[in-house]
């Protein structure tokens, strides 16, 4: 294979601000695969608080990038395997490599991947959209600009009952709360009944990553069910999750593709946990191998190209909620003129 890479920083629209912090970019590499004349793309955001920079991707990539043209592809399942030998530390590169390998193979099979795992359409739930941590007036305007069925709202402040009771008298629709590990035991249990008065759907993430003691009290007293985010990374801490969290939100880069996400829905499933697909603000590529996931989701997070003021590619459809595909083979997806990689 013959292997090419990019790295891109793409504005936001907004500053994104989430309990942890603020940016205004979002940093991300794109690969390519090339094999037989055909090229499957894969791409991976980079996340600060993983300290998994571009730079450092770029870096494990041409370390052995030899080792990653040479494999004799066939499947994507054998590919991954062999990446995650090559690279044990760096989940998000194996991402970016193994959604382009499954690019590559949907090209050769000249099915769209989600045909491919036999999805159901009708059954793609409906996308939620981010409001980010703001000012009260202008998580309002933010919201109001963008009329959604789904809004998933980032809360971690002293504020967040005032901001969802500010919230709900402008919409009628359903709201998600993602607290981003901002809250202690007692803030989620004063909290929570609250929320839920505001119709709040379920809650991600209440308590810190680690906090499996206080998320095991959360679990037994919350009204609202509670979705692990960042205390569910790699396919070992599925399991972890039954007994303290009613579902799980996987993310593609985190947990090092679309290989290990397949897996790890099949396993909260048979725990009878629910599973979510979140964004982690990928432009369409990143977001395109989300999208043909859907069908085998309960709830998905795949705004990351509504919250991008520029993309890479098209190939997803949204409106109101709703996201297509484009019937064409592996992702569907199509770079933009200009966008070489």
């Amino acid at each position: 294979m013959k292997l090419s890479y990019r790295p891109f920083n793409l504005p936001f629209r907004y500053p994104f601000t989430i309990s942890r912090g603020t940016k205004t970019h979002q940093p991300s590499l794109v690969v390519s695969l090339e094999h037989i004349g055909i090229i499957g793309y894969g791409e991976a955001p980079a996340i600060s608080y993983y300290d998994i920079p571009v730079e450092k991707m770029i870096e494990d990539l041409e370390g052995k990038r030899k080792l990653v043209e040479q494999f004799a592809f066939m499947e994507p399942e054998r590919y991954w395997h062999y990446l995650h030998h090559l690279y044990p530390q760096n989940n998000f590169l194996v991402c970016a490599l193994d959604i382009a390998a499954w690019d590559l193979y949907g090209k050769i099979r000249q099915q769209p991947l989600y045909r491919l795992w036999e999805g159901d359409w009708s059954k793609a739930p409906l996308t939620d959209y981010t409001i980010g941590i703001d000012t009260i007036d202008r998580m309002v305007e933010k919201m109001k600009e963008k009329p959604w069925p789904i809004y998933k709202i980032k809360l971690g402040t002293d504020e967040d009952i005032a901001i969802m009771t500010a919230l709900r008298k402008h919409t009628d629709a359903v709201f998600r709360v993602d607290a981003n590990s901002g809250w202690t035991l007692e803030e989620a249990l004063e909290k929570i009944p609250a929320l839920k008065d505001l119709g709040v759907e379920f809650i991600e993430q209440p308590l810190a990553k680690d906090n499996w003691d206080g998320m095991r009290v959360l679990y037994e007293r919350s009204s609202l069910p509670l979705i692990a985010d960042e205390s569910c990374v790699r396919e070992s801490d599925v399991e972890k999750c039954a007994g303290h969290f009613h579902g799980i939100n996987i993310k593609l880069t985190k947990c090092s593709g679309i290989t290990p996400a397949k897996r790890m829905i099949a396993q909260a499933r048979a725990l009878g946990m629910k599973v979510m697909l979140g964004s982690m603000n990928e432009s369409t590529i990143g977001s395109a191998a989300i999208a043909h996931l859907m069908p085998l989701l309960d709830y998905v997070d795949i705004d990351g190209p509504l919250l991008l003021s520029e993309d890479l590619a098209t190939g997803l459809s949204y409106e109101a909620g709703r996201v297509g595909v484009m019937e064409k083979p592996g992702l569907g997806v199509e770079l933009l003129p200009g966008v070489v990689i």
